[in-house]
């Protein structure tokens, strides 16, 4: 027992020192992450990623939405959805933050729409009921890469065709800290998909 518990460590050890000092990570990441395609839509959809507790947008939401207000103001899509939780302790609806940040940076408020959900299926489907009256088949969906996998075939199954857009840029994790965060970030999104497969979500 003493003989294979210290196996295990050293198996431990010297996966960790491959996540921090090597590129396994960004091989992984780019593997199991949604290419992009930014091609032009119906609709941007910008997922959800929360707020922070006084109400402002945190780096991961503020990343996506400022995508998303890009390719808007690029022409790629007339309508551009934002979704996220609806207001809850005391903070506002991220949807209506990030609304109210594409209209201050010029986006028209005709062209702007929200939708309120906490799970990314239940995103799916408050999409397909906002956007299916308006004839929207094509979406530009917008998270981080590795999430992009599995949003992706739950907005499919909602009857939608996906072009991801991708938030999280090029590049590798140039520090051993990157690089174990983005570890941590694939594992936790491999383990989501595994969830959401065995429910018969995905």
């Amino acid at each position: 027992m003493t003989t294979l518990c210290r196996g295990l460590g050293a198996v431990c050890v010297l996966l960790l020192l491959a996540c921090a000092f090597t590129p396994l990570p960004d091989l992984l990441a780019r593997w199991t992450g949604a290419a992009p395609r930014f091609a032009p839509a119906d609709a941007i959809v910008v997922l959800g990623a929360g707020v922070l507790p006084d109400g402002s947008l945190g780096s991961l939401s503020l990343r996506r939405t400022v995508l998303g207000i890009r390719l808007a103001r690029r022409g790629l899509a007339p309508l551009l959805v934002f979704t996220g939780p609806p207001p809850h302790d005391g903070k506002p609806a991220e949807p209506a933050v990030r609304a109210a940040l594409a209209r201050e940076l010029g986006v028209p408020a005709s062209a702007v729409l929200t939708a309120s959900a906490w799970t990314t299926g239940e995103e799916a489907m408050q999409a397909r009921a906002l956007l299916a009256e308006r004839g929207v088949r094509r979406v530009l969906l917008v998270s981080e890469s590795q999430h992009l996998t599995r949003a992706g075939r739950l907005f499919q199954r909602a009857g939608f065709e996906v072009f991801p857009a991708p938030a999280d840029g090029e590049g590798n994790a140039g520090s051993p800290e990157a690089r174990l965060d983005l570890m941590r970030g694939i594992l936790e999104e491999l383990v989501a998909r595994l969830v959401y497969r065995l429910a018969g979500k995905a």
